[in-house]
């Protein structure tokens, strides 16, 4: 999940830590302790892991929108993912249909605050503003998920614990933004999510150029981070909530006459 970097700039530390927070206590509130039961280990399968890893498991939007192409179930058995699959998961989380509404909500907001005055307003200042938001997510994702990935050989994707108490799955998904999985399997310091979102960042500066000083950098990466935390946290209870929504939806029916 990549919040445009623009955006970054209006907000404190202290609030997007309190936003975080916030977020994080709703979806974890929304979740039912008992829902790990569904979540069962699947039995693994003769198919090539590059090939497979679609194939099953968490639903592919987080409120049937939000796209949620990383997600994998921590229970089942570590297969690695190629090169060109982790290429794939960030082209799917950059070109699928919500990117685009998203970047003009968002470039609608930069053009209501004036947000980097020089991009004008009327219809040029809002392409600019959407083109900037939209490239904002595409750079994010490629960086975050095919390029560091491949350059540090590591895994992507999150890996969802999926049982224990709702504070050890919070922890565990938000501190998945410091550790990651290797290619091996194994958990190591999360590169691809500290180097490729410092480098995105970067690359922001070329066609930003109303917050180009380090504060405002050091915003935009610290909010990028936290973002992508709050991401892990609604993937691990994004199931929990889809279930209790479903038996209410089941139960609501079960009572009409």
């Amino acid at each position: 999940m990549i919040v445009p970097f623009r955006y970054a700039k209006s907000l404190s530390a202290a609030n997007c830590a309190a936003g975080l927070l916030f977020f994080a206590g709703l979806a974890v509130g929304q979740s039912s302790s008992d829902a790990a039961s569904d979540h069962a280990p699947a039995a693994p399968t003769e198919t090539p892991a590059a090939d497979n890893p679609a194939a099953t498991g968490p639903d592919k939007r987080i409120f049937g929108v939000l796209p949620n192409y990383r997600t994998a179930e921590g229970s089942v058995p570590f297969q690695p993912i190629t090169t060109s699959y982790k290429f794939t998961i960030a082209m799917k989380d950059s070109f699928d249909w919500p990117v685009y509404p998203i970047s003009g909500a968002f470039a609608l907001l930069y053009q209501m605050e004036d947000s980097n005055p020089s991009f004008g307003q009327g219809m040029k200042g809002y392409a600019r503003r959407f083109a900037t938001s939209y490239a904002d997510q595409a750079v994010g994702n490629l960086m975050t998920e095919a390029l560091m990935p491949t350059l540090f050989h590591e895994d992507p994707r999150y890996f969802r614990l999926g049982e224990g108490t709702r504070w050890h799955r919070t922890f565990y998904a938000l501190t998945r933004v410091m550790i990651s999985k290797t290619d091996t399997g194994k958990w190591s310091f999360n590169y691809a999510e500290w180097v490729g979102n410092s480098m995105a960042v970067a690359i922001s500066n070329t066609y930003y150029p109303d917050s180009r000083d380090f504060d405002d950098n050091v915003v935009k990466l610290s909010m990028q981070v936290a973002t992508d935390a709050f991401s892990n946290v609604l993937k691990e209870f994004w199931p929990d909530i889809k279930n209790k929504l479903h038996r209410h939806k089941t139960e609501a029916l079960a009572r009409e006459p």
